[in-house]
Order: C-alpha cells, then sequence, then structure tokens
C-alpha cells in the first residue's frame, strides 16, 4: 500500500500492561511483546517509504508506575538498544532519542549516546523514541534554551521557537494511538498541532502491517485543510 504522503508518523504504544492481563501474564511479558511490534512497525514503514517513525515510549509520567515496573522498563530499554542497533544501522536507519535523559543511569546513557553516534550519518529511515519524555517539558525547555541563546531578548517568533524543539525538521502527518484511549497524553503538543489522529481499540503488542495499513488507509481519506476552505465546499458556495 502506497503511503500516500505520509512523510512522519508518530505512535503511541499504548495497552502492553492490558494485553498481558488478557494472557494471564505478568506486564513485563507485555512490554516484551510490545518489542516485537516495534520491530514489525519499523520494517512496515521502511516498505511503505514512510521517512520518519516517532515512538512514545516512555513518558515522564511514567515515573509514576510501581517502581519496579519502572526499573524493568529502563532496563528493557538498554537491552533492546543494545541487541538491535547493529541491525538497525544495517538497514541505513538512523536513531535518535528525545526526552530528558540526565536521570537514567550511566549504561543507559552510553547506549544511547552510542546508537545515536553509530547512526548518525544514515540515510534512511528517521525513527526517534521519546523517553522521559513530556510535551509541556519540551516546550518549556526549548523557551529556556532560546533565552540561554539570546541574553536580553524580549521577543520570540514561531521559528525562532521550533529551532529548540527536540524534532525541529518535521511534524507527523498521522498520529496512531492503541489501545483505545483518545489522547495526546503530553506526547509532542506543539508538533501535533496539525497532525492528524488515528485512535485504535488494538492494543500495542497486537498492532501489525494490516493494522498499520487501516491507519494509512483512514490518513489517505482526510481531507488536510490546515485552516483552508474545503476546495469542494468552496465551489459549490461560489457556483
Amino acid at each position: 500500500m502506497s503511503n500516500r504522503n505520509i512523510t512522519h508518523l508518530s505512535i503511541i504504544m499504548d495497552g502492553n500492561g492490558r494485553w498481558a492481563n488478557h494472557q494471564s501474564m505478568p506486564r513485563a511479558f507485555g512490554h516484551r511483546a510490545g518489542i516485537k511490534s516495534i520491530n514489525t512497525i519499523v520494517k512496515a514503514c521502511v516498505t511503505r517509504q514512510i521517512n520518519e517513525l516517532t515512538l512514545f515510549a516512555f513518558s515522564s509520567e511514567n515515573w509514576n508506575r510501581p517502581e519496579y515496573e519502572v526499573k524493568f522498563l529502563l532496563t528493557l530499554f538498554e537491552e533492546s538498544i543494545n541487541k538491535y542497533i547493529e541491525e538497525l544501522h544495517h538497514n541505513n536507519i538512523k536513531i535518535r532519542f528525545i526526552g530528558d535523559h540526565s536521570v537514567f543511569n550511566y549504561q543507559l546513557v552510553n547506549s544511547i549516546n552510542n546508537a545515536e553516534e553509530l547512526t548518525r550519518h544514515n540515510a534512511g529511515l528517521k525513527l526517534n523514541f521519546a523517553i522521559n519524555y513530556g510535551g509541556q517539558w519540551e516546550i518549556i525547555n526549548a523557551f529556556n534554551k532560546f533565552i540561554s541563546s539570546n541574553p536580553g531578548s524580549t521577543k520570540i517568533t514561531i521559528e525562532d521557537f521550533e529551532k529548540n524543539l527536540s524534532l525541529n525538521h518535521s511534524k507527523p502527518d498521522l498520529l496512531i494511538r492503541t489501545g483505545g484511549e483518545q489522547r495526546l497524553s503530553n506526547f509532542m503538543l506543539w508538533q501535533h498541532a496539525y497532525t492528524e489522529l488515528y485512535f485504535t481499540k488494538c492494543l500495542w503488542p497486537d498492532f501489525n502491517e494490516k493494522e498499520l495499513d487501516l491507519a494509512i488507509k483512514y490518513f489517505q481519506n482526510r481531507n488536510r485543510k490546515y485552516g483552508t476552505i474545503n476546495s469542494e465546499n468552496k465551489l459549490k458556495k461560489d457556483v
């Protein structure tokens, strides 16, 4: 299936814990299953010629989960980066991690830095992971970065502001949220201003190529007006 102008796709990967509960398994089982879905969707985006994929992996609010689950997730991130980075690099995929990583341990930060450096010059799919990320944090962070580099400035433009965002080169065309919830959950609030939103009850570990194509079909049927008048409606009015 053609992507039909989806340049940048973002996904809130929700439902790992509920999926595990349905299997009568611990939540950790669902998180590991979610890694397999990431691999599936990354490959699907490559074959569908989507240029960029941003995945919401761990929000700044996820620290409120039980300590043992948070510890497991951070360990899983490190293990997964080290396990799959060579394959991703071999497939010309460029990796970026966005969010506040200052609170992570040395091992995880080292894995993040090594992955970004290894794939820095790759020209294929841009794969972004939002880890310890929050949209409100990013907006404040971008504003503070501008103030720091422009002391005494009393005015900021949209262009100046966007230069200081984590992903300042593109905005998602389509956001997919799995798991049935219908909210942004503090994910890339600025960048999603005109993004098409697709919500599915499918839990993330069950999300596959077929589910992705349903979301793409939904996007293909959307009329992206960006605040303008629908050309068809305008024609009828003029007549």
